[in-house]
């Protein structure tokens, strides 16, 4: 069969960005990324980014989807159409706008082909979407870090911490992700990521603002909660090129850096 044009794959995106648009007001958080352990983190910056973007779509389904896909694929043994394969994934997730998503992406390339690549991308979101040809690649950038600094800090148990990461590209940078991990008194792990789209050359800020508060949405029955104790704590921040840590091709680790702060 013919595969869609570039334009008819940006009208199939399109429908997909809309989709989870939707899906973040009519239906349950299937189609989110998954939630970090880092809740109470938010991010923000100078980073451009497209009004519509394609890349970061299918990324997100990708990160919501993936894991399930690659269940569905190991337990049903060989799956002959996208429509089983993504009708079976709606059921799993109870989401029809993932199916709708999986159904499109499926399609664009067929259903051997896409088992395929997703089980060549190994549950790398930024690397599935590359392999589909939704998301570009640039090998060739770049970023170093200029400063990194937290303010105020030290504060009392509920202070808003503000992480802020200035850094400078020449060549400018591929999509990627900016990742934030903090080392705390307790030892629960505490950490965030955010998609970040590709920059030109020039010098930009990151901030992550920290909220040093338990999550009252965290279940202690279900996992550790961080208590946001007294005592000194390490936020290391660092920009990758594609997934941070993946051993995929078109995946690299810019920069990483630290800062600390103390909780009274």
């Amino acid at each position: 069969c013919l595969l869609p044009s570039d334009f008819q794959m940006q009208f199939l995106l399109s429908v997909v960005v809309l989709a989870i648009c939707f899906a973040g007001h009519s239906e349950s958080s299937e189609l989110q990324a998954p939630a970090s352990r880092f809740v109470t983190v938010e991010h923000a910056g100078t980073l451009s980014a497209p009004k519509i973007d394609f890349c970061s779509a299918c990324i997100t389904f990708s990160e919501s989807a993936m894991n399930s896909i690659v269940n569905i694929i190991l337990n049903a043994g060989i799956i002959g159409s996208c429509s089983k394969l993504c009708e079976a994934l709606a059921e799993k997730m109870n989401s029809s706008i993932v199916g709708v998503g999986c159904t499109l992406l499926c399609s664009y390339v067929g259903v051997r082909e896409f088992i395929k690549l997703v089980e060549d991308a190994d549950l790398d979101p930024f690397y599935l979407c590359e392999l589909l040809h939704v998301c570009p690649t640039f090998d060739n950038g770049d970023a170093e870090l200029l400063n990194a600094t937290v303010s105020p800090p030290k504060g009392p148990k509920g202070t808003e911490f503000s992480v802020e990461v200035s850094f400078a590209t020449k060549n400018g940078t591929g999509i990627g992700e900016s990742v934030i991990e903090i080392d705390t008194v307790d030892k629960v792990p505490v950490s965030g990521a955010q998609v970040t789209q590709a920059q030109k050359p020039g010098e930009y800020v990151i901030t992550w603002t920290v909220h040093a508060k338990p999550d009252p949405n965290c279940n202690p029955t279900q996992q550790a909660c961080e208590q946001w104790l007294a005592g000194n704590y390490t936020a290391t921040v660092g920009l990758c090129y594609g997934e941070c840590g993946s051993k995929h091709p078109h995946s690299e680790i810019y920069f990483t850096g630290s800062v600390n702060f103390v909780l009274t």
